[in-house]
């Protein structure tokens, strides 16, 4: 009858023998080289530069879709979140014509700063880009939708753009 080794030192034979298993893989693996961005002379890697969206006055509603949710995300990091004319002032800036803007107010009839704030830009015969921003959107909501009656973007009351 074979003699039966203790439990105990059949698992330190086992670990042992996966310890110098690892230690002769190890010893077998290339040297690890010298990374170009742990060189101190060359510069670091930088993740490639993604272009910017441009307005494109000759494009589609859908072409401008780009520009006009950067713009609204730009103005929505900034303190003047809740104003609709910062809304309409950069859309303006990037090349957006004010005369074909919509803009709800940014107060409630008693006075508190609203809820949600709606802007629009028609565009063309058809279509309207779209943006709605608030505490009950969270982020900055933006889409193309198409016009209603009369070249209406938004539904309900609107404010002059009179500045």
């Amino acid at each position: 009858m074979p003699r039966r080794l203790p439990t105990i030192r059949l698992r330190v034979i086992a670990a042992s023998t996966i310890v110098l298993v690892g230690l002769a893989l190890a010893a077998c693996a290339p040297e690890p080289s010298e990374s170009p961005s742990a060189n101190p002379e060359s510069p670091p890697a930088t993740p490639p530069k993604q272009d910017a969206p441009v307005f494109q006055p000759d494009g589609s509603a859908d072409d401008n879709l780009p520009i006009f949710a950067a713009i609204t995300d730009r103005v929505w990091a900034t303190e003047e979140r809740a104003s609709g004319r910062a809304y309409v002032d950069a859309l303006v800036e990037a090349g957006f014509d004010r005369t074909a803007m919509q803009v709800t107010p940014d107060l409630t009839t008693v006075g508190n700063p609203v809820e949600s704030l709606q802007f629009s830009v028609r565009w063309g015969e058809d279509k309207c880009l779209v943006g709605q921003v608030g505490p009950s959107t969270g982020e900055p909501v933006t889409t193309v939708l198409d016009q209603l009656a009369e070249g209406r973007c938004l539904v309900g009351n609107t404010r002059p753009i009179d500045w």
